[in-house]
């Protein structure tokens, strides 16, 4: 019997523990997520920019949607691939690039330039991961959750890729065997 006492006393009520208050101060709204629908490109081509410096693709009267820029300033031609979609700054994406047979993937960071936040990767124009370009047939370019562009073929990335490549020298095409040079 003194047995069953102490267990009865052991399954008594037990103190309530203590309780901890965390204050998380005024609730404030979840930052919007933007899921961007693709950008219809069915109507959009190449141009080359005012400066000669760069092309770009998007649909006519519109901004730009990818920029192909070269930089040479330096010792060695540099190229800028820019995803003109909206970034918030300190991130960073990899942008893949997908068409001519190959698959590049492009580490893009978060910028401000002309008064906008946008995607851009910076690497040396001899990098063969902008082979993808050099190609005439389409494109398909991804930056997730931005959407993703579908890119015609075209002969103008591969030309501009070259010129920069060349140190934007014109590269002179040499006449096949049996044609005349003139």
């Amino acid at each position: 019997m003194a047995l069953a006492v102490l267990v009865l006393a052991a399954c008594g009520e037990e103190a309530p523990a203590p309780q901890q208050r965390v204050d998380l101060g005024e609730p404030r709204p979840a930052a919007p997520e933007v899921m961007a629908v693709s950008p219809d490109t069915s109507e959009a081509t190449w141009s080359v920019d005012e400066d000669g410096q760069s092309i770009e693709f998007g649909n006519l009267g519109e901004g730009p949607l990818l920029t192909l820029a070269c930089r040479l300033g330096g010792e060695e031609p540099q190229m800028a691939v820019i995803r003109h979609a909206a970034a918030r700054p300190g991130l960073s994406a990899l942008f893949p690039v997908i068409g001519n047979g190959m698959r590049s993937r492009f580490m893009v960071d978060a910028v401000l330039e002309e008064n906008e936040w946008r995607w851009e990767g910076v690497l040396p124009a001899d990098d063969p991961q902008l082979d993808v370009f050099t190609g005439t047939r389409a494109l398909t370019a991804t930056l997730p959750g931005r959407g993703m562009l579908e890119i015609r073929g075209s002969r103008i990335p591969g030309e501009f890729v070259t010129w920069c490549r060349a140190g934007g020298e014109t590269v002179a095409v040499e006449a096949e065997e049996g044609e005349d040079a003139e």
